[in-house]
């Protein structure tokens, strides 16, 4: 199910800039009882991204609108919704960005996918083999240029992983093609920087400001592999999983999700915002 600009759509021109150079933000949203939640941080992320690539935000009321009414479709059965702005149409051939752009707004329904055995038991990830390419002005955001980590996800064709993980030119871990990496060591979180490359998950900025109101102490920093060593749990995070405990990942391994997983696991599930 999509709508287009506000209107029940399954189709874009073919001279929109997001497909002809992926021209745009996305936001994966979640939606319970017939609202997307985490909205205001979605939105953040996606605004600055607009501000970022030079073109205006849609009108957020606009947009808070149709997400409702696609989040209330189908007896508001748990689903979830993609939001895309692209820069709009092209108006002339080349990679130029028209003088006066009309962003566009697409906004896409999925059913709801039951990870609950992922959630419970944790899951295997392994290291990708393609990294990400530094890029200041891009890091953080959820661009539409999504090469790399199509090229990572390609990876685990035919392995047990659910995830790939993800590393910069200089061997640092990032994040996975989908997610954000924690780290707990006695008792203390730690997650990769995204300064120069990466996404700043919605669901990482959820464990930032929450994990200090539960009595964690939580940092942003450098993180190479051998950095793994140390750990006494590892997760991974995104607005649409929540938290996905680890159990493998390179030469790491654990018998079973630890307890400050399963505590942020439990208190997230309960926010709705």
């Amino acid at each position: 199910m999509s709508w287009v600009d506000g209107v029940d759509a399954g189709t874009v021109p073919v001279s929109d800039r997001g497909l002809l150079y992926g021209d745009g933000v996305f936001e994966t949203m979640t939606c319970r009882d017939g609202a997307p939640r985490f909205f205001d941080l979605h939105w953040q992320r996606l605004a600055l991204g607009c501000e970022r690539l030079g073109f205006a935000a849609p009108d957020r009321g606009r947009v808070l609108a149709v997400l409702r009414h696609a989040a209330a479709t189908q007896q508001a059965a748990p689903a979830v919704l993609k939001l895309i702005v692209t820069r709009g149409s092209a108006t002339g051939r080349g990679y130029a960005p028209p003088a006066e752009p009309q962003p566009r707004r697409i906004i896409e329904r999925y059913a709801w996918e039951d990870d609950r055995q992922a959630a419970a038991a944790g899951v295997l990830v392994q290291f990708a083999s393609q990294s990400l390419a530094d890029s200041p002005r891009l890091a953080g955001l959820k661009h539409l240029n999504r090469l790399e980590q199509v090229l990572a996800r390609a990876e685990l064709h035919g392995s047990p992983a659910r995830e790939a993980l993800m590393r910069g030119s200089d061997g640092r871990i990032v994040c996975g093609t989908a997610s954000n990496l924690f780290l707990v060591r006695a008792g203390a979180l730690l997650t990769p920087r995204v300064d120069r490359c990466g996404v700043a998950g919605v669901m990482r900025a959820v464990v930032l400001r929450e994990a200090p109101l539960q009595g964690w102490s939580v940092r942003e920093a450098e993180v190479m592999p051998c950095d793994l060593a140390g750990a006494d749990e590892l997760f991974l995070t995104n607005a649409r999983i929540g938290i996905w405990p680890v159990v493998a990942l390179g030469g790491w391994r654990t018998d079973s999700p630890g307890p400050v997983t399963l505590a942020l696991q439990a208190h997230l599930d309960k926010l709705r915002e």
